[in-house]
């Protein structure tokens, strides 16, 4: 008889013998910036995560610190949204200053940015559109380099482009490497599928479409052989990192991308996984702490070496408590 009680008989042995084990070095936080002064505004949606103008982003970092998770995503909310999101790529652009002062303020945090236009274009879309309204692929590469060459330029450790289009990755590494930013590393927001988990995030973002959705460039959720081909298109191109992005409802992709593809990989816990545990542990249904450190486990136990998730900080101090580790 097979007793594999024997293991589990008390905590010692039970720790003895975990096979994953996450650490807070593997956390991102995300962080959402705003322009304005003595902004620290909790998002409706997304209770507990907060908008920071860049005079109050001190406090998000000193969090940060405090629980020892010492990388972060960062977001931008502009004033001025226009076709073309010409704030995404401008020099004095709510990211590119909150990058100036992360890296003046805590130096020590490294800082990722994400590469997209839908929170700074007028009609919502992730790139250049036509006549049609539809987005034009080519057109809006040499505007995704523009943006990850700004974020280059004030100092960022990674840039991340979500926006899906074909080729972009290949198309940044050539502008930052022409640059001389050849150190920049590049994840890609590999797998990325159009999914309604998004929704908490694009109302804190105001970045959800004013016409449509994004489908023509995010992928169906009933694809898996079509993930595996976007993973190995941003290994060719020469991406340093690969994601898949929602975390819970596609551990079955991220158990592929690790068995196929040698790259670090990320999960992104996304902004509708954290509402929904929110949401049902304020009405007392579950175990909030039990539920996150549960499903942070799973993506790890899939093969995740990155978390992006606005559970970061709570996750490090489960991991301080020993709960999770």
């Amino acid at each position: 008889m097979y007793r594999g009680r024997r293991l589990r008989k008390n905590q010692v042995i039970r720790s003895m013998m975990k096979e994953t084990v996450l650490t807070k070095r593997d956390l991102i936080y995300p962080l959402f910036v705003v322009e304005g002064e003595n902004i620290c505004r909790e998002i409706e949606t997304l209770p507990g995560v907060y908008h920071y103008s860049i005079d109050r982003l001190c406090e998000a970092l000193d969090e940060m610190r405090g629980a020892q998770v010492l990388s972060c995503i960062l977001f931008g909310i502009p004033n001025h949204k226009d076709a073309c999101g010409t704030q995404a790529y401008a020099q004095d652009g709510i990211v590119q200053r909150a990058i100036r002062f992360i890296k003046s303020y805590a130096p020590e945090i490294y800082v990722i940015g994400d590469v997209c236009m839908c929170e700074y274009t007028d009609h919502g879309h992730c790139g250049i559109l036509n006549a049609e309204g539809d987005v034009m692929n080519d057109e809006t590469l040499s505007y995704l380099n523009r943006i990850a060459l700004s974020y280059a330029q004030a100092g960022i450790d990674m840039v991340a482009p979500s926006d899906m289009m074909d080729g972009h990755i290949a198309s940044i590494r050539q502008t930052l490497d022409s640059a001389g930013f050849q150190n920049v590393a590049i994840m890609g927001y590999s797998a990325k599928y159009a999914s309604s988990f998004y929704g908490p995030f694009r109302a804190a973002a105001n970045s959800a479409p004013s016409f449509g959705d994004r489908k023509g460039y995010q992928m169906d959720y009933a694809n898996r052989e079509e993930a595996l081909r976007e993973l190995q298109a941003d290994v060719d191109e020469g991406a340093d990192v690969l994601m898949v992005k929602p975390a819970l409802a596609y551990l079955d992709i991220v158990r592929e991308a690790k068995e196929q593809f040698s790259l670090p990989l990320a999960v992104y816990n996304v902004s509708g996984e954290y509402a929904m545990i929110k949401a049902a542990a304020q009405k007392g249904w579950i175990d909030e702490a039990q539920i996150v450190c549960e499903t942070a486990v799973a993506a790890y136990r899939a093969g995740a070496q990155s978390y992006l998730t606005y559970f970061a900080k709570e996750l490090a101090g489960y991991m301080e408590e020993g709960r999770i580790g």
